[in-house]
């Protein structure tokens, strides 16, 4: 049994690491919050459907990284990739495409089956937030803002750089689309394996592509801003015009995209240079087709989605567990009085522990191993007195405080934090 280890591309969250990955998942619930968004948990599994119908067969992660399998019942179920497909599914499952606009934040665990890299892994955790039912410019600057805003409330925002383009809609994409298979035909022999698949199914993928002999193509590559309809320049600078005003700081980036063409209008990244090649830490865009992908209506919606594992990388400081306090009874019969204190202190909202065994030396040593505030020691003596003697580690002084009074003297002084 000594052999086992976790199964690679997993890995265990354990102090530090749980205490990053905690930050990172509640100081998202507290922002989005306040911009009206509530929870919500899909399953970790869900029909295949959902993830091939959303990705795309021609995507590298329906095509090479899909966890997938067939149960029992011979139904072909799929570890969920990414938040957004499951988020539509929920949407029309429980019916509520007929009560728009649905605010959606989630957070939970994915799975993708890829190389195991710095930052990336099999098992890896998101934060996300969907705004399912708004068409308008002013919802996009507004859950971009709200991106902006989780990363400057984990105090990371420094560090990171908003990139944004505009795809369009459906009449822009078109034209651009056939200005790209035009393009890219003429260099065929030049493009990787994997883009001469894309170019017949799907070209827009190959902007997106990592081959150097696909990049090197891309300088010359038709832009979309040439083929922008009226309706669709009106939206982008609408949106410019909106984050100018909220003072959210953006760079364009012509060269973000998004494969499947329920995507339109706004894209955007969140980078760092920090993490090296793997710099994108929270990305999103306009998916106006998705829902009804899923059997719902024709339904606008915007989202993103962030890496936790990523974002807690980049995290300088991090709140400290709370210190607890140490109830140490001395001798059998202080052991009912200790563990009547130690609930009373619990219940006021006061971490504590106490030892199991041990001489008082003892246990006064594991008290300042788990960097406890103070030590409340409870002996024969005390218990005939109805006190405790409460101990300051910090500080060395020592009170005597009733019994039934520890949990009011701890929180009159607020025990001290790391």
């Amino acid at each position: 049994m000594s052999s086992l280890q976790p199964v690679r591309g997993t890995h265990d969250l354990i102090g530090e690491d749980r205490r990053r990955f905690t930050h990172v998942v509640e100081t998202a619930r507290r922002i989005v919050g306040l911009y009206g968004f509530d929870e919500w948990a899909t399953p970790v599994f869900e029909d295949t459907r959902v993830f091939s119908r959303s990705l795309g067969d021609t995507s590298d992660v329906v095509s090479k990284e899909m966890y997938t399998f067939e149960d029992r019942g011979g139904e072909s179920l799929t570890l969920r990739p990414e938040g957004t497909a499951a988020i539509c599914r929920a949407l029309v499952t429980n019916g509520l495409t007929q009560s728009l606009p649905q605010k959606v934040f989630y957070a939970g665990p994915m799975f993708r089956y890829e190389r195991p890299q710095k930052g990336r892994y099999r098992q890896f955790h998101q934060i996300g937030a969907e705004l399912l039912g708004a068409a308008e410019p002013l919802a996009d600057a507004e859950v971009i803002a709200m991106g902006r805003d989780v990363l400057q409330g984990l105090g990371i925002a420094h560090d990171v750089v908003l990139e944004l383009n505009t795809l369009g809609d459906m009449a822009s994409r078109d034209a651009w689309r056939t200005a790209l298979i035009a393009y890219f035909s003429e260099r065929r022999a030049d493009l990787s394996a994997d883009s001469q698949t894309r170019l017949e199914r799907n070209p827009l993928r190959i902007l997106d592509s990592k081959a150097a002999q696909d990049r090197a193509l891309l300088a010359d590559a038709p832009m979309i801003a040439d083929f922008l309809t009226p309706d669709a320049r009106t939206f982008w600078d609408d949106l410019r015009r909106t984050l100018d005003v909220m003072g959210v700081k953006f760079r364009e980036n012509p060269r973000i995209v998004r494969g499947l063409d329920y995507y339109g209008h706004t894209a955007f990244e969140f980078v760092t240079e920090r993490l090296g090649a793997q710099g994108t830490v929270l990305a999103g865009g306009r998916y106006d087709g998705l829902v009804a992908e899923m059997g719902g209506p024709a339904t606008p919606a915007i989202g993103w989605a962030g890496g936790i594992e990523r974002l807690s990388m980049l995290l300088e400081d991090i709140p400290a567990d709370p210190r607890p306090v140490a109830i140490i009874p001395m001798g059998a019969d202080a052991q009912a009085a200790a563990i009547t204190i130690l609930q009373a202190v619990r219940g006021a909202g006061v971490r504590a522990e106490t030892s199991y065994r041990g001489n008082m030396k003892r246990r006064m040593e594991r008290a300042n191993r788990m960097n406890a505030t103070h030590a409340i020691v409870i002996g024969s003596d005390e218990i005939a007195r109805g006190v405790v003697q409460v101990k300051d580690l910090d500080s060395g002084q020592q009170t005597e405080v009733p019994m039934d009074g520890v949990a009011a003297f701890l929180l009159s002084g607020t025990p001290k934090r790391a």
